[in-house]
């Protein structure tokens, strides 16, 4: 038996044995019911309970524990941090999620909303453009999005006993699967300071040749959540290393194998590079602190609670026989010495009180770093169209980048009187960023350095207090240095509208508008077969409005948005034809290649709608999600009309502590011509029209599953590509899906 499997195996029998020793209650879709009093408030610690955000997963202890009284006290609050300023943006644990735990580890997504090149981890897009993320400042991260963790996604976590949660994810053997291991700890100091961990590895050996991925996360977080001082830190290092194949050699090796004298598996398939890999080291260190300005208020206490005053016999029977005796008979004395005794009371009574924070002071210190670079043993003579070192062999192009960044904030705090109906933050910030490019062999400086320096000052005017609306307006506009002139203005708006007594209609309502120069790696960057310096690119002007209708009591959901973009900034391939090839021809052999920066002066405009709609009958569950969206110049900015998740599935209980979910998924998107992938660069690039192109999609993927949650246990068994054949399975040009595989994973906590 394998090492990985021995883990696998010994991994299962401890959660199993750990379950069924434990007990706790569940509500009918399998999350664990909370417990009043165990959550935490977002400003001191303690919240009341029935916080949303807040779980609770039964007993911790074993039955000599129960038996003796002691049981070990299990919830969690938690949340995530805005960036800019540090505040506190409550969240939900998805690390806990027990509903299609089967998808946790899918690098399309939960969805299917991603394409990316086949094996898990590797480079990644979203096919929904109102879903893609913003452009980072290293943007060689932004493809690897699936694994890596970000501040802006990471659950800080405020526990009522210590809590570890480990899990493994399998796939395949020791030639071509999946292995994934998982650690999260975290503890508290005390009820407003904790401290925690998070270990990720991730190692893919790959279906096809040439395409592993060996990826490693380490987190370590702490936190103050005091009434007048808080404070968050950040720390996270990730090294990422992916090899490079270039695609297939030939798609008739998926699209038509009956087509070749002999059958071949995916690992037989050829490839257009080997020994050439891509490889990210990035470090983040984070700190976020705030001082907070206000008052003392008692609280409202109702009469039923109030302390009694005590009766005149209370009050004096401290005092002596003799002189009770010299009282009663002085009628005078004796209520002047009540009197005094009252008063004595009352100093002695407390009245609760709250603190009411006025004005907040932010400082927040944000440092990035990244090392990315591009390593090749030998490059194959014929793939890339260039080779600006003059050689092919033992490449080691390095780029390194640093971004520090120091806010500094005041802000008016909402809520601290009936006419604060909404805060006020003023910021201001200075980023100091550098960069370095390597130089040809042959000149006598092996490296350049760039260094830019940007500052800029801004606002927030926001509502997250009352019960019907909320809004965040954010605005930034930069004052000095590369990016002089930009601006941007975000504003967000939750609406809860009643229907009814028990019920509501949620409407959230979302806009932009950004003007931004293209960030440095956009305008210069450098390798052996890679090569640009395009100082002269105009600002990108993005404009957006969005709105999202939501309705849980039929579980419905649609989402609507339109966005235009003038001087669109993408990659684009810019290939050649070799030798006598045919211009007509889609065979990746028969071009070389390259990629270069584009920028489209005109207006793109893109308009998209995404229903949803869940369905439950008894034990019987179907989820279902549709986008269509339009692009008006499929060119420059090519995207498929339509994108299906749909999921069939039977949920019902063993014993009533044994969640079961059998089911089946399908995702599905129309054909279009979707963007290639350059391994120059690692990133998606619009194929050149130049020549012909190649359509990927229509073609469902179908995955099968079981999906099991026993006490602190999750647990499930997939069969993915079910419907393999032949097809043009693929997610992107010439990178073709996985061939049916079965896949595992556990996924348990434990308390002490």
């Amino acid at each position: 038996m394998t090492r990985s499997r021995t883990l696998m195996l010994i991994l299962m029998l401890t959660c199993l044995r750990t379950a069924w020793a434990q007990n706790t209650l569940r509500t009918e879709d399998g999350s664990a019911s909370q417990r009043a009093g165990s959550g935490y408030s977002p400003e001191g610690g303690v919240m009341p309970g029935g916080g949303t955000n807040q779980f609770s997963w039964g007993r911790g202890g074993d039955d000599e524990e129960e038996e003796e009284g002691q049981q070990i006290p299990i919830g969690q609050f938690q949340w995530r941090l805005d960036r800019r300023l540090g505040n506190i943006i409550d969240a939900e644990n998805n690390d806990t999620v027990v509903h299609n735990f089967q998808n946790f580890n899918l690098t399309e997504g939960y969805t299917g909303q991603y394409s990316f090149l086949g094996n898990v981890g590797a480079p990644r897009l979203n096919r929904i453009f109102l879903n893609r993320d913003e452009g980072e400042t290293f943007l060689f991260l932004q493809p690897l999005s699936f694994f890596r963790g970000s501040l802006q996604d990471f659950r800080f976590t405020n526990t009522l006993s210590p809590i570890t949660n480990l899990a493994y994810h399998k796939c395949g053997n020791s030639q071509n699967g999946q292995d994934r291991v998982r650690a999260y700890f975290a503890s508290n100091i005390n009820k407003i300071s904790g401290i925690g961990f998070k270990l990720d590895y991730l190692y893919g050996r790959g279906y096809y040749n040439s395409q592993q991925n060996s990826q490693f996360g380490g987190t370590v977080y702490g936190y103050y959540r005091g009434e007048r001082y808080n404070a968050h830190a950040y720390i996270n290092v990730s090294h990422l290393k992916m090899a490079e194949n270039g695609g297939i050699e030939n798609d008739r090796y998926i699209e038509d194998p009956q087509s070749f004298p002999q059958s071949y598996s995916s690992k037989d398939i050829p490839v257009n590079i080997t020994d050439t890999y891509n490889r990210n080291h990035e470090q983040t260190f984070f700190l976020s602190h705030r001082y907070n300005v206000g008052f003392d208020r008692e609280l409202e206490v109702p009469d039923s609670l109030m302390p009694q005053p005590p009766t005149e016999a209370e009050l004096m029977k401290p005092l002596g026989d003799s002189l009770r005796a010299v009282l009663q008979a002085d009628t005078l004395r004796r209520a002047a010495v009540v009197d005094s005794l009252m008063q004595q009371w009352q100093q002695t009574v407390v009245m609760p009180t709250e603190f009411v924070p006025v004005t907040s002071f932010i400082h927040t210190f944000d440092v990035e770093r990244l090392a990315h670079t591009f390593l090749a043993r030998q490059l194959p003579a014929n793939y890339f169209t260039n080779h600006y070192y003059g050689n092919t062999t033992d490449i080691e192009d390095i780029t390194r980048g640093m971004s520090i960044k120091n806010t500094i904030g005041m802000q008016l705090r909402e809520g601290f009187n009936k006419w604060a109906q909404m805060g006020i933050t003023l910021f201001g910030t200075h980023q100091l960023a550098t960069y370095t490019l390597p130089l040809p062999a042959d000149t006598t400086v092996m490296t350049e350095h760039f260094t830019e320096h940007d500052l800029s000052v801004g606002s927030v005017l926001s509502r997250r207090q009352g019960r019907f609306i909320h809004y965040d307006v954010e605005g930034e506009l930069w004052l000095l240095g590369e990016n002089l002139g930009d601006f941007t203005v975000d504003g967000d708006v939750d609406l809860d509208l009643p229907m009814g007594r028990l019920d509501s209609l949620q409407l959230n309502l979302q806009a932009f508008i950004h003007s931004q120069k293209p960030s440095f790696y956009w305008r210069h960057y450098r390798n052996c077969v890679t090569w640009w310096d395009q100082e002269d690119l105009s600002r990108d002007l993005r404009t957006r409005l969005m709105g999202t209708v939501t309705y849980p009591r039929t579980k419905t959901r649609l989402t609507v948005g339109v966005e235009n973009l003038k001087n669109y900034t993408y990659f684009g391939m810019k290939n050649e034809l070799r030798g006598r090839a045919d211009s007509t021809s889609t065979v990746p052999t028969h071009y070389t290649h390259d990629v270069e920066v584009r920028q489209h002066t005109g207006n793109v405009q893109v308009f998209s709608a995404t229903l949803g709609q869940d369905f439950k009958l008894g034990p019987l569950g179907w989820e279902n999600e549709l986008t269509y969206q339009k692009s008006s110049n499929q060119t420059v900015l090519p995207l498929p009309k339509l994108s299906l998740y749909t999921n069939l599935y039977l949920l019902f209980h063993i014993s009533k502590i044994l969640r079961v979910q059998v089911g089946g998924d399908m995702r599905f998107f129309t054909s279009y011509y979707a963007p290639d992938y350059t391994p120059g660069v690692s990133q998606f690039a619009v194929q050149d029209a130049s020549f012909a192109r190649v359509k990927v999609g229509n073609y469902p993927i179908i995955n099968a599953y079981v999906n099991l949650h026993l006490k602190h246990c999750r647990l499930y068994l997939a069969m993915n590509h079910v419907n393999q054949g032949s097809g043009r399975y693929y997610w992107a040009p010439h990178y073709p899906v996985d061939p049916r595989t079965f896949h595992f994973g556990v996924s348990w906590n434990f308390f002490n």
